[in-house]
Parts: C-alpha cells; structure tokens; sequence
C-alpha cells in the first residue's frame, strides 16, 4: 500500500513533464529558465549544508563538509560541468569521510 501510495503521485508527475516537455526545444528561453533555477535550489542546498546543517549532517565536521563541496566542485569542472557527477562525488566523499570517522 505505502509503495503504491509513493509510486503513483510520482509517475503522474514524470508522465505530463514527458508529455508536455517532448514539443520543447532544449536551447528555448523557457527551458534555460528552469535549468537556471534548478541549478540556484541546489547551490542553496549546498549552502545550508555548510552553514547550517540540518539533523544527522550536523555532527559532520566542518572540514569534511567543505572538502566534500571541493571535491564535488572538482568533479562537476572535470566531467565538463556534469552536477551528476559533482553531486555524486561529494556525497561519496562525505559518506567514505563520515564513515572512516566513525
């Protein structure tokens, strides 16, 4: 029951962005728009994580946590600027950090 009831509102979703975003252009002003305000939520994620970190994150040291954010950095520059891949290597890191530090 739980599965179906966190499943369905989901797919809803997924099936009218397919449905509503397969006559878009990837180059219009509207799509750019909303990539450009994905990209600004996750910088604000970020920047909580860092400043304020909210429950579990907290007893994260600073200093893992910005390493993370460096790395992540690193990553999103090296992948030519993929944030899959700056998002995955700063989780990596914070967890393998978290991890070793017990």
């Amino acid at each position: 029951m739980l599965l179906v009831a966190g499943v369905i509102p989901n797919q809803i979703w997924r099936l009218l962005g397919l449905w509503f975003g397969s006559g878009l252009d990837e180059g219009s002003d509207l799509l750019m728009w909303v990539k450009a305000v994905a990209t600004a939520i996750l910088a604000g994620v970020i920047a909580q994580i860092l400043v304020q970190p909210p429950g579990a994150l907290a007893s994260v040291p600073w200093g893992l946590r910005y390493g993370a954010v460096v790395a992540g950095l690193a990553a999103f520059m090296a992948t030519r600027r993929s944030i899959f891949a700056g998002v995955v290597c700063g989780e990596v890191i914070m967890l393998a950090g978290k991890w070793w530090l017990g």
